[in-house]
């Protein structure tokens, strides 16, 4: 599953505090996907977007890169076809990115392809916490909305609004195949 997947790649790190706010009302149709694989993945993403800002705040952006590439290999479903991937700070035409390349540039930047992107995940993040307004699983096939709201080594505090799609690999791991971020709206 998703948590092993990443486990070894964030373990040991001291990557900082992933928590839930509440529990979320959750639909399952049946089938192979849990609720807890579904936690599990979204705490192994908290975990590793803490773990790519402490690499890069130790080590620089090298070592953040390689951090990175090894996170959307193991926890985005790019070898299963395109992943909807709209991250939260992409301007058009570059909104979407559905190849690992454009994931990568919007998580570390540096990337000539995608000269607007500063790096989300070097942000010097220390704390992710997901709340969920609600969960559906149907098969093999799962699907979140809710909240993640994640604390910079400042203590400033951005909330998103997210929604996930998680699709088992052949090999039962639990991959994400939608990952759609927005800023809240305010009047």
């Amino acid at each position: 599953m998703m948590k092993s997947l990443l486990a070894s790649t964030v373990l040991g790190l001291g990557v900082g505090v992933v928590s839930f706010a509440n529990a979320a009302p959750v639909t399952h149709l049946g089938g192979d996907i849990t609720e807890e694989q579904v936690l599990e993945a979204q705490q192994a993403w908290g975990e590793a977007l803490i773990a790519i800002a402490n690499k890069y705040e130790e080590k620089g952006i090298q070592a953040a890169t390689e951090l990175a590439e090894s996170v959307i290999d193991s926890a985005y479903g790019y070898d299963i076809g395109p992943v909807l991937f709209k991250p939260t700070l992409a301007a058009a035409p570059q909104t979407f990115r559905s190849t690992p390349e454009g994931a990568l540039a919007y998580f570390v930047g540096h990337s000539d392809e995608f000269p607007e992107d500063s790096g989300f995940a070097l942000r010097g993040w220390q704390e992710v916490t997901v709340d969920n307004a609600a969960i559906f699983i149907n098969g093999d096939a799962a699907m979140t909305m809710g909240n993640v709201s994640m604390v910079d080594g400042d203590g400033n505090t951005t909330t998103v609004d997210k929604s996930w799609g998680y699709q088992l690999d052949e090999d039962n791991n639990l991959r994400i195949v939608l990952h759609h971020s927005s800023l809240p709206f305010s009047d």
